[in-house]
């Protein structure tokens, strides 16, 4: 089996070391990922300039663009075969409900199963990589199911996994995507030249948060696995549009 192993933390992260030594147990792996931390690049690709490959001492590939970049451009020709499997992370953070629209760790596994491959990104909860060896147990856990019993068609799985497990060890749960409160403001603070600036102001509390979500798994010590797809139509509102067009 060939793994791609990517992420948005950047190449430097203990998350994907992590990730590419449990991976190496089932295959052989090859790691592109950002140079430096592009959290929050969600699916962007970089049309305005070219893109630059370079090796790191330990043999992973790094690239001057975002967690799509990097798994667009191995897929599509830098490597030179098609992997079997994309992984992404393991993230320094979850990546849970809305948070999945704007996470490149989840937008470097999307690429790849938009591309036709299967792919997983494997999401810590808490931040510090405190609990880096259980997410790495987790992983193996998961990685090692897909290549026991690997799905017919090509499939995109968000895990999360707690920062704190529960008492009995945390059991794999499959869950859907809660969702968040409004964001909070933007704060405003100003640079050295007395010049307003201002930051992404944090993200909103749970709001749909209750049993079978992926924040509920996470909050009691579980992990959560989420598979997803790339439909936005809005199949709800097809009827309405489609009178409201009506009368256009």
């Amino acid at each position: 089996m060939k793994i791609l192993i990517s992420n948005d933390d950047g190449y430097l992260s203990p998350g994907i070391a992590a990730l590419a030594r449990v991976a190496a147990e089932f295959g052989e792996v090859v790691v592109v990922a950002p140079d430096r931390d592009r959290s929050g690049a969600s699916n962007s690709l970089t049309l305005d300039r070219p893109l630059t490959v370079r090796t790191a001492p330990g043999g992973f590939r790094y690239v001057n663009g975002t967690p799509t970049d990097c798994v667009h451009l191995a897929i599509t020709g830098l490597l030179g075969f098609r992997p079997d499997l994309v992984l992404s992370g393991i993230n320094d953070g979850a990546n849970m409900g809305d948070d999945t629209i704007y996470s490149g760790t989840v937008a470097a596994a999307m690429e790849g199963y938009q591309l036709g491959v299967p792919a997983i990104a494997f999401s810590l909860a808490r931040r510090g990589f405190e609990q880096l060896e259980l997410a790495a147990g987790v992983a193996r856990r998961v990685v090692q199911a897909f290549v026991a019993q690997p799905f017919p068609e090509p499939v995109l799985l968000n895990v999360n996994i707690p920062g704190r497990p529960a008492a009995e060890g945390p059991v794999l749960q499959l869950t859907r995507l809660g969702k968040r409160h409004f964001a909070e403001p933007i704060i405003r603070a100003t640079n050295p030249r007395d010049e307003p600036i201002w930051w992404i102001g944090p993200a909103g509390a749970a709001k749909d948060a209750g049993p079978g979500t992926d924040f509920h798994a996470v909050d009691t010590g579980h992990v959560s696995i989420t598979p997803l797809n790339i439909d936005l139509t809005g199949y709800r509102q097809m009827d309405r549009v489609g009178a409201w067009l009506a009368q256009a």
